[in-house]
Parts: C-alpha cells; sequence; structure tokens
C-alpha cells in the first residue's frame, strides 16, 4: 500500500483535535470533585494535575489507528481499545467486562457489543465522546466522516442512537476543522443533521438547531439533556449545540458546557475535540499545561 501524503496534515489535525478532547475531558472532571465545585462555578482553575478519563484513552486508539492505517481498521481498533484499557480511568461497568474478555480471553468485539443489553446494543454516549479527532482527520470531507464514524461506533456500540450520535460528532468536527471561516452555527447544524440517520438523535439537533437564539443555557440542557442518562440522545444535542455557537472560543465554549451539569466530562471532551478541531479554535496554553499529558504510545507525527 502507497502510503497517502495527506496524512501527515490529518495527523496534525487530528492531534489537535484530540488536545482539545482531552483538555475538556480532564478539566470537565473536576466538576465531580465536590470540593472544586463552588471555585468552578465561579469560573476559578482546580489545583494540581487534571487526570483525563476513559474518553481520552479511547479517542487516543482511535487516532493511532488512523494513523497506522489511514481510516477505521475495526479489529486493530477493538484490539487498541482492550490493551490500552485502564480499568481505573472510569469506564463504565458493560464496556469494562466487553475490554477485559478481548483482552484475557481473545472474545470477538463483534459478538460482545451485539450482545450488549439483551441484544439491542449500547445506546451509550461512548462513541460520540471520542470520535471527534477522526471528524478532524477528515477535514472538509463530512460524508467520509460519517462512515467511518459509524465503523468506529461499531466496535462497542451498536445500537442505532449511539452510531447516529459518534456520525453527528464526528461530521461536526469534519466541517468545523475544514472550515473557511463563513460557516454559522445553523449551517453547521444543518450540514450535520442532512448526514445523520433518522433516530432521536437527529431530532434532538433539530431542537438544538432550533434553540440557537437562546441565552438561557439551563432551558437548553433541560430541553436537549446534557448527558445526565449517558445516553447518547441526551448528550449529544446539546454538545452540538454549545460547540455551534463557540465555534473560535475553545474557553467560553467549555465553560458553557461545564456549567449545564450532567456528564461533564463527556460533553466537555465532545465540544473541545469539534472546537480545537477549528484552526482558531486552540485551548488556553495555560490550560493544556495543567492537564495531564497524552500517553506516551500517541503518535506526534
Amino acid at each position: 500500500m502507497i502510503p497517502d501524503p495527506r496524512n501527515s496534515e490529518r495527523l496534525l489535525r487530528a492531534l489537535a483535535s484530540l488536545r482539545g478532547l482531552a483538555l475538556g475531558d480532564a478539566l470537565g472532571s473536576q466538576f465531580f470533585v465536590p470540593a472544586n465545585y463552588p471555585a468552578l462555578q465561579s469560573g476559578a482553575l482546580p489545583p494540581g494535575v487534571w487526570q483525563w478519563t476513559d474518553d481520552t484513552e479511547m479517542a487516543c486508539s482511535v487516532v493511532a489507528v488512523l494513523h497506522a492505517h489511514g481510516s477505521v481498521d475495526q479489529d486493530d481498533l477493538a484490539a487498541s481499545f482492550a490493551q490500552r484499557h485502564d480499568f481505573d480511568r472510569g469506564y463504565g461497568p458493560a464496556v469494562n467486562r466487553m475490554l477485559r474478555l478481548i483482552r484475557q480471553e481473545g472474545a470477538d468485539w463483534r459478538t460482545l457489543a451485539a450482545e450488549m443489553f439483551n441484544g439491542q446494543g449500547s445506546w451509550g454516549n461512548g462513541a460520540a465522546m471520542r470520535v471527534a479527532p477522526l471528524g478532524a482527520w477528515y477535514a472538509g470531507e463530512p460524508e467520509k466522516a460519517a462512515e467511518q464514524a459509524e465503523l468506529s461506533a461499531y466496535t462497542t456500540h451498536q445500537h442505532r442512537e449511539a452510531v447516529a450520535g459518534a456520525v453527528a460528532v464526528a461530521v461536526a468536527a469534519a466541517i468545523a476543522a475544514g472550515a473557511d471561516g463563513r460557516e454559522g452555527p445553523t449551517a453547521l447544524l444543518d450540514a450535520v443533521i442532512a448526514l445523520v440517520p433518522r433516530s432521536a438523535v437527529q431530532a434532538g439537533l433539530r431542537r438544538a438547531r432550533d434553540l440557537l437564539d437562546y441565552a438561557d443555557v439551563a432551558t437548553v440542557a433541560a430541553v436537549l439533556g446534557c448527558g445526565r442518562r449517558t445516553s447518547a440522545h441526551d448528550t449529544v444535542p446539546f454538545a452540538l449545540w454549545v460547540a455551534a455557537r463557540g465555534l473560535g472560543d475553545y474557553e467560553g465554549a467549555f465553560w458553557t458546557t461545564a456549567r449545564a451539569g450532567g456528564d461533564v466530562d463527556t460533553t466537555c471532551a465532545i465540544v473541545g475535540g469539534i472546537v480545537a478541531a477549528r484552526p482558531d479554535g486552540a485551548p488556553p496554553a495555560e490550560w493544556l499545561g495543567r492537564s495531564e499529558p497524552l500517553p506516551a504510545w500517541v503518535p506526534l507525527g
């Protein structure tokens, strides 16, 4: 196979998104520390090094597989998830079990993912939380991002809603990373909605588009959900509402997301990955310096 010369640029974009995702994840997770909550609500940053969670660990595998293959290789992606799996990073019990069985017993990811939740597959937000760097990899190619996001989702989440959530996030990141600065929030969400299959996620995105002129984040979160149920359709529409309004302003987008509550590390990871995919969406350097570094096995070019 002849290497695609575009992959070096793709990797740089994916890494920019990954850093934004990891920072959103790590800083967002600080909202679950009771001692930090009052300060965070006022906009003060917590002390120490902010550690990322499973959101970032799995996103790192997505980037590593894209770098190795140029596209999603499902077997390699599932193997990477299992090999890199750190129980203490906050994985859900179903995914913990799945990755342990793959790693220790050589179980087939296809069977395990299909059997989850009585054969319905998981509709959790895990496939969406890790996929923004894939969208950045396919900057300006939203259809390709949608196709590859679906493949990436199926390795762990096979419910229609989880797949739709992953597609939505990847498409948003692909559009943001390839933007020329002329797109607005409505145009972004319209483009995402057009590529997301009919689902509760798509219906939520339509509501998100209709709420773009709302200033009260609490009201929007109450209508769309902000991850309290950890489902794709309770997470992705709100995250894309924030990202669409916050392109070019990582710091503002983070605080808007975090103060809504819910599954804060995941919503902030999704928003951070989309916003940072855009050239003018880099996170504050001080914040990056206080976040846990990416693992050494992540390809840096």
